[in-house]
């Protein structure tokens, strides 16, 4: 019988060596990697605000498939709010990173008092951000679609985590996990819950920036701008 593990393929790098140059060209990149796979139609590409986005525009470009976004947000450490210690979506999605929550157990106001107060905080940014990134266009509906879930890079892998749970409440019939690099860590949390990944760099020494020649801030303006550009229908045949 085959393992729920091993039928979830991975492609990985065992040696990460490479730096790309841009957001851009990590999309390229993982494009290809996509284009390799027997991906099941219809599909959207959803990218998570706000680096992931700039990745999934050239991934949903190559493949001429919808380009959609999926806000989640990370949970910050009180006081340290670059660690993260969770993540949240919609709806009503909440990830707790096990790692960091094992460390804190002794203190139970970081535990739970204070790891709510910041999940709260972080839902109202997370509001605006669906709200400014939807415009007037409806919820999110994956009924029948994959799902290919773009982040720019996987630290923790909690904000994928909370992208894959909010995809399964959104009815995705297929998950599909694509980031240019990602720790193993993030690797293993995510290929747990996801039909498939796909990530090209897993190196032990980690931070995403450290990975891009390019690691500019993008607003959301140019989340907006690359949104409007890649909108549309989902493809009926396969990508080319």
């Amino acid at each position: 019988m085959q393992s729920r593990q091993s039928s979830r393929p991975v492609l990985t790098g065992a040696i990460a060596a490479r730096v790309f140059a841009s957001r851009t060209a990590a999309g390229m990149d993982l494009a290809r990697a996509l284009r390799r796979r027997r991906l099941r139609l219809p599909v959207v590409v959803l990218g998570i605000p706000r680096g992931g986005v700039a990745v999934a525009a050239p991934v949903a470009k190559a493949l001429r498939a919808a380009l959609d976004v999926i806000v989640v947000r990370k949970v910050g450490m009180p006081g340290q709010p670059e660690v993260a210690i969770g993540a949240i979506g919609q709806p009503n999605i909440l990830v707790r990173e096990p790692r960091v929550a094992d460390e804190l157990s002794e203190y139970d106001d970081l535990h739970d008092t204070a790891f709510e107060r910041a999940a709260s905080e972080e839902r109202r940014e997370l509001d605006r951000r669906e709200q400014l990134y939807r415009r007037s266009l409806p919820p999110l509906d994956l009924s029948g679609k994959t799902a290919i879930l773009v982040d720019d890079g996987l630290a923790t892998g909690s904000t994928m985590l909370a992208a894959i749970r909010a995809a399964r409440a959104a009815k995705a019939a297929r998950i599909v996990v694509a980031a240019p690099v990602a720790s193993p860590h993030a690797a293993a949390l995510v290929a747990a819950e996801a039909d498939e990944t796909v990530l090209l760099e897993t190196p032990q020494l980690f931070a995403v920036g450290q990975w891009y020649g390019e690691f500019e801030q993008l607003d959301d303006q140019e989340v907006c701008r690359l949104l409007a550009l890649g909108r549309g229908p989902p493809v009926t045949e396969t990508p080319g």
